[in-house]
């Protein structure tokens, strides 16, 4: 069955969304991550007439992937709807692809499993380890996890 035709099936859409209304989804179901200050678009997705979930894109975190053809998912949260996290992977690309990005990166704990991403075409690129924001000359606070993670990619 094709990946399309699984989204239509189930019921999702894709709706635009301001940075409001994600940051909103965010802080209420997000498990580990405060909302974005700033993104360069966000996608939601729809279930009948409900919000299941948010992916929000923007410039990548680590300065050494700025290259202007990388965009990051920096937030994608869902209820816990079956196929969400996979169809806003998906959209997520499609639309990063659309702007003429090359390549689209995301990171996951390394608890997590990546099912969404494989099942979105997705790739495993690294293993980050964990690491705490700041130095002494610049101190810094974070409520992000620290631990190991996972950098996966789509290029487009």
């Amino acid at each position: 069955m094709a990946k399309g035709r699984r989204a239509r099936e189930s019921g999702l859409r894709a709706v635009p969304l301001e940075r409001k209304e994600a940051n909103e989804f965010v802080a209420r179901l997000h498990r580990h991550h405060d909302p974005v200050n700033r993104d360069k678009y966000r996608i939601g997705c729809v279930s009948g007439d409900k919000i299941v979930g948010v992916v929000q894109v923007g410039r990548p975190v680590a300065r050494a992937l700025c290259d202007g053809e990388t965009l990051e998912v920096v937030r994608l949260c869902t209820d816990g709807t079956k196929n969400a996290c996979s169809f806003l992977y998906s959209a997520a690309a499609r639309v990063a692809r659309e702007l003429g990005y090359k390549k689209i990166i995301t990171y996951i704990l390394d608890s997590e499993s990546g099912a969404s991403l494989l099942a979105s075409g997705w790739e495993k690129e690294a293993d980050i380890r964990g690491h705490k924001w700041g130095c002494p000359s610049r101190p810094r606070t974070t409520t992000a996890p620290t631990c190991p993670k996972q950098r996966f990619v789509k290029y487009l």
